[in-house]
């Protein structure tokens, strides 16, 4: 099997790696420590974020749009781009301990095609039709690695492999996850000691939770309120304001753009400086 061409190459993760080595991508040192809270509507931004917390991928899409590995380590493809081959990472567990298998990514990747264990840490996906950007496609969170496929719902239960475990969860109303302790990414996500997610359906309550200090992020808040507070930081820009943050927040120097949540990777990506 060899990879095809460069964007097959660029999705080896090998680009992404480098600049994650050397901290490319960050505005500031992430630190460690805290609880990062969140206000969302009343829409999906509760569960994309979640997921982020609790659940990982194949592969994620960074802040500056590079590909690199999760829970793979490299995958190949053939000349046509149809039968890929994923190598697994052997030092992840989920939150109920038991041990990631090759069956849990078999289960998943099934959903695409015909999936089956080469080894205990390799697997094998052939398609039906050809796909040079299957890397990418899994990346998205419609492919969280479950136990045995086991799905993501109700969250109060769900067990992942991500950086937070549920601590407490109602579905539609608020989240509570705690970091992990020795996770395989500690010292290069998952900064918080938790995260909490509460969904504030009002646009202008969400903005004063913010301004008076009750979360540090607030997702689509009613701009009014928050103009005057020059200390604060706005995503896209003040005009849009897709995001307010606190001061005291530490951010990528990009975000990731398929979803104004960072892509549903906050709570694994920011932290609290």
């Amino acid at each position: 099997m060899t990879r095809i061409d460069r964007r097959a190459l660029f999705a080896s993760g090998a680009a992404a790696a480098l600049l994650a080595a050397t901290g490319a991508s960050l505005a500031d040192t992430p630190k460690s420590g805290g609880t990062l809270r969140l206000a969302v509507p009343r829409d999906d931004s509760l569960e994309q974020v979640a997921r982020g917390a609790v659940f990982d991928t194949l592969t994620e899409i960074a802040p500056d749009g590079t590909l690199r590995g999760e829970l793979a380590t490299g995958w190949q493809t053939d000349a046509e781009a149809r039968v890929w081959r994923f190598d697994l990472r052997r030092d992840v567990r989920f939150h109920d301990g038991a041990i990631l298998d090759v069956a849990d990514v078999v289960a998943v990747l099934n959903e695409l095609g015909r999936a089956e264990a080469l080894s205990p840490d390799t697997v094998q996906l052939e398609l039906v039709e050809a796909n040079p950007g299957l890397p990418f496609v899994l990346a998205d969170n419609r492919f969280v690695i479950t136990r045995k496929g086991q799905g993501v719902t109700p969250l109060h239960a769900a067990n992942g492999t991500g950086c937070f475990q549920v601590e407490r969860a109602k579905d539609g109303r608020h989240f509570l996850g705690r970091k992990v302790a020795g996770h395989y990414k500690t010292g290069s996500a998952g900064w918080a000691d938790a995260v909490e997610i509460i969904v504030i359906p009002d646009a202008r309550v969400r903005a004063e939770a913010l301004r008076d200090g009750y979360v540090d992020i607030a997702a689509l808040p009613a701009r009014d309120e928050l103009k005057v507070h020059r200390r604060l930081r706005f995503h896209p820009d003040e005009a849009d304001m897709a995001l307010a943050v606190a001061p005291n927040v530490g951010m990528p120097r990009q975000i990731g753009a398929g979803h104004p949540l960072d892509d549903g990777r906050i709570a694994e990506r920011w932290w609290l400086a």
